[in-house]
C-alpha cells in the first residue's frame, strides 16, 4: 500500500470517528429546558412542565409598586465583631463592659535581657587524634575567631559547647546563653 493511499484511508477514519462523535453530542447533549433556545414541548409549557415538575407561577407585578417605608440606618459595623441586637430586644443603651485589668507588681523593673551575640557560627574543625572541636566564628566586620570550649572570645563571650550545627556561648559575666545555628558564611 503506498502513503497516499494509507493518508486517504486514515483521513476517512478520523472523519468518520469525528462524525460519530458529533452525532451522539447532538442527539444525547441538545438543549436543556434551562438554556436559551431550548424547544417549547407540545402542551406550550416547555421540556420542565411537560415532565411534571412544579408548575410555573404568574408573576406578580402589583406587590413592586406598594408604598416604602422610610430607610433606615445601618444595624451593624461590618468593620467591629459584635453582637447583632435582636428586633424585639429593648432599646436601651448597652453599658460598656469593664474590663479589670490586673494591675503591674510594685518595685522595681526586672533588667533588661542583654543583647544577641552578634557573632555567626560558621564552621567547626575536628582535630585528629581526639583534640576538642575548634569552632569557627565570624563576627560580620571581617575578624574569623577559632576558639575550644571554654575559650574567651573577644573578652566579651565565653564558648560553652561546640556541636554538629550549633554552638552556644555566653557572656563572661555569666547572663545571656545563646545558641547559635550553622549559617555557614
Amino acid at each position: 500500500m503506498t502513503s497516499t493511499r494509507r493518508r486517504q484511508r486514515l483521513l476517512l477514519g478520523v472523519l468518520i470517528v469525528a462524525g460519530g462523535v458529533a452525532f451522539l453530542m447532538w442527539t444525547f447533549g441538545g438543549p436543556s429546558a434551562g438554556t436559551p433556545g431550548a424547544a417549547a414541548s407540545p402542551a406550550g409549557r416547555g421540556a420542565q412542565g411537560a415532565r411534571g415538575d412544579a408548575p410555573v407561577t404568574d408573576v406578580k407585578l402589583e406587590l413592586l409598586q406598594g408604598e416604602r417605608g422610610p430607610l433606615r440606618g445601618p444595624d451593624r459595623n461590618p468593620f467591629r465583631f459584635e453582637r447583632r441586637e435582636v428586633a424585639g430586644a429593648s432599646t436601651r443603651a448597652r453599658q460598656p463592659v469593664r474590663q479589670v485589668v490586673p494591675s503591674q507588681p510594685e518595685g522595681p523593673q526586672p533588667p533588661p535581657p542583654p543583647p544577641p551575640i552578634p557573632l555567626r557560627f560558621i564552621g567547626f574543625l575536628q582535630p585528629t587524634g581526639g583534640a576538642a572541636r575548634v569552632a569557627v566564628l565570624s563576627d560580620g566586620r571581617g575578624n574569623v575567631f577559632d576558639s575550644r570550649e571554654g575559650d574567651v572570645i573577644e573578652g566579651r563571650y565565653r564558648l560553652l559547647r561546640v556541636g554538629n550545627d550549633s554552638a552556644d556561648l555566653i557572656y563572661l559575666d555569666g547572663r545571656g546563653r545563646q545558641t547559635i545555628r550553622l549559617s555557614g558564611q
